[in-house]
């Protein structure tokens, strides 16, 4: 097996990784009720039949988080585990509006997160930023808010997202938060053509001037935005075992189109979207398209330095972190 390679991780729900015993730990620090208190009983629960089968219970779990304390937890958690695995840099997707709907002040979700970013960068030289995420089923006004109320913490996180709910929810509902997110200078990334067609891709790029798709596997249902993606190498945040878990790509790995965009020329990175949840963290992702795809060592090292190609990085570190990807291929004869 090959050794893990340096990645950066893209595409990360900080609240995904939150583990059934964390869900259970907090849960009894913060006096939740839960249906169950036993971890393994609540990973049985895990089998989703599409994505909102799978929003309830993501859902429904954050409401043990209420302090500075527990966000702080979740971070560091997160942040151990990546290191440990090669991630080198993270940009991680966090849900405000979840948050300030169940009652939590925002300072407590900045004060934690960050907390824990500061600290993994000392302690592990991990470095890690905050994507604040639009919730699609909230609306474009409540994006909107949300987006304006988190300007006092401007310079807590780097850029804006959207997630949740795909179907129904057209990025272009969301045209105006993304609007105040560019006038901000902030980056801006979208989820699309997960489950929804190739329309949604269009449109995130075009109405949101979004400069990363994430997921966009049903982009390559379309001949000229698949086009698009290659030439103007617009990133592409694939995360395998996720489509598995959500039914969003066939149900063996093998049949996974991930060598397909690659053989397209297309700028794609692998991720784990929500390791609690979906078998794996991007170690693990790794490690199923390796043995799954049966992709080359080269092919493996592409996916590798795309993932800091498709960061936020500054250029000079981006290139950085690419010679050390081909020095770890080389080191290990590949």
């Amino acid at each position: 097996m090959m050794p893990m390679l340096p990645v950066a991780e893209l595409h990360m729900h900080i609240e995904g990784s939150l583990e059934a015993e964390l869900v259970v730990a907090l849960a009894r620090r913060n006096g939740i009720d839960l249906p169950t208190y036993d971890a393994t009983e609540l990973k049985n629960r895990y089998r989703f039949t599409d994505l909102q089968s799978f929003l309830d219970i993501y859902y429904a779990n954050l409401a043990v988080m209420k302090t500075e304390q527990d966000f702080y937890d979740l971070g560091t958690a997160y942040l151990t585990r990546a290191a440990a695995s090669g991630v080198r840099h993270a940009e991680m997707f966090f849900d405000l509006q979840t948050h300030t709907q169940n009652g939590v002040a925002q300072e407590a979700v900045f004060g934690g997160l960050t907390a824990a970013i500061d600290e993994a960068r000392a302690s592990s030289g991990i470095t890690a930023e905050l994507i604040l995420c639009f919730l699609r089923h909230l609306g474009g006004e409540a994006a909107t808010e949300t987006m304006r109320d988190a300007l006092p913490f401007r310079d807590r996180f780097i850029g804006v997202g959207l997630d949740s709910s795909e179907l129904g929810y057209p990025p272009s509902l969301f045209a105006e938060a993304f609007g105040i997110a560019g006038s901000e200078g902030l980056h801006r990334v979208a989820h699309a053509g997960e489950e929804a067609g190739p329309e949604y891709v269009w449109e995130a790029l075009d109405l949101l001037g979004v400069e990363r798709i994430d997921h966009g596997n049903r982009a390559t249902e379309d001949p000229a935005l698949v086009a698009r993606l290659r030439d103007e190498q617009i990133p592409l945040t694939v995360c395998p075992l996720s489509n598995i878990a959500l039914k969003t790509a066939p149900p063996e790995l093998a049949d996974h189109l991930l060598p397909a965009m690659l053989a397209e020329g297309l700028l794609v990175s692998i991720n784990s979207d929500d390791p609690a949840y979906f078998g794996g963290y991007v170690d693990d992702n790794f490690a199923a398209i390796t043995a799954g795809l049966d992709l080359s060592p080269a092919q493996v090292g592409v996916l590798a330095e795309n993932s800091f190609t498709s960061s936020f990085l500054p250029e000079r570190q981006k290139e950085s972190l690419r010679r050390e990807v081909r020095a770890a291929l080389a080191a290990d004869g590949r």
